[in-house]
């Protein structure tokens, strides 16, 4: 069972490594965005797997608000027979690294409500990964991932691209300031908090 816990879950590449996961599991796999009005159809549908792969975008160094609001119903609603929670994170950031104090937040979930955790991925770089000439780094991870969970050899994975972070950071800026572009809003403007405020 995969679950995808993006904000942006139709459309994110939380979806897109959850696909690529798919195609390299030897498991017959289940795929379910996470939404605000599925968590205890999740939680019962839960129990019919061995194993559930949480695959969500690292957010402000932490969980997605829906993800975390997704556990909390888990907390009170667990399913009869607890699967093996392994773990697909990715985040914007080039050094993996980024991920591990929510990772640690999902073994402490794990450890607090007794489920045994299976293998995790860490993906620095994660929002680009997939667009890059570096896609293969990430989709031979993932299938790293795939096959230690279907042979239940649970290990812990991380990989980012190989690039300088002065070389990554001059291409984020670039692509983030086109971006802005393209709805009207300049650097300036991004480099400010009040870039939610009234124009």
């Amino acid at each position: 069972m995969i679950l995808n816990g993006s904000p942006r879950a139709p459309k994110s590449n939380s979806k897109r490594y959850a696909e690529i996961f798919s195609k390299y599991c030897n498991f017959e796999t289940e795929y379910y965005n996470i939404t605000k009005k599925n968590h205890l159809e999740l939680c019962s549908k839960m129990e019919d797997f061995s194993d559930v792969l949480f695959v969500f975008p690292l957010y402000v160094d932490s969980l997605p608000v829906g993800f975390l609001n997704f556990l909390k119903t888990l907390e009170t609603n667990p399913p009869k027979r607890k699967p093996i929670i392994s773990v697909l994170i990715n985040c914007g950031f080039l050094e993996y690294q980024q991920n591990e104090i929510a990772i640690r937040m999902i073994q402490f979930f794990c450890h607090q409500y007794h489920y045994i955790i299976g293998s995790t991925l860490m993906l620095g770089g994660g929002e680009a990964f997939l667009d890059t000439p570096f896609r293969f780094i990430a989709i031979r991870n993932i299938r790293k991932l795939a096959l230690s969970i279907t042979c239940k050899d649970y290990k812990v994975f991380q990989t980012t691209m190989p690039l300088p972070k002065k070389l990554f950071l001059m291409a984020s800026t670039n692509y983030w300031t086109r971006y802005g572009q393209k709805y009207g809003i300049t650097k300036e403007q991004m480099q400010t908090m009040e870039i939610e405020g009234d124009n």
